[in-house]
């Protein structure tokens, strides 16, 4: 069995591997029995956006691990893929602006950011 540091990983790889931006890894078990991880990433364009959660998800169901949902994937600002353990927002960087989840779960000293 995955577990959530490596299915977060792979996300996180998934995501760079469609060319996102400022992918964030955050570790979220201290604060909630929601989820362990959440990954963020920016996308240009609600094309990119669209391709980057596609992506995500043909990730995850190679490595065994079925999305418990997707919400968002036809409009393409946000889209949100439950991986029970992990959940993934691929937003346009716009709507992340504004939304600021990484604030909104204030954990920036645990968060690691990729750096190109």
């Amino acid at each position: 069995m995955l577990s959530s540091e490596r299915l977060a990983q792979e996300m996180e790889t998934a995501l760079d591997d469609t060319k996102a931006f400022d992918i964030r890894v955050l570790d979220v078990r201290a604060l909630t029995t929601v989820t362990d991880f959440m990954v963020i990433a920016s996308g240009r364009s609600d094309r990119q956006v669209k391709a980057m959660a596609g992506h995500v998800v043909e990730r995850a169901k190679a490595l065994g691990v079925r999305p418990l949902g997707v919400e968002g994937e036809r409009a393409g600002e946000w889209v949100l893929i439950d991986l029970g353990d992990v959940i993934v927002h691929a937003m346009q960087a716009h709507t992340r602006d504004f939304y600021q989840l990484e604030k909104l779960w204030d954990v920036v000293a645990q968060s690691r950011q990729r750096v190109p």
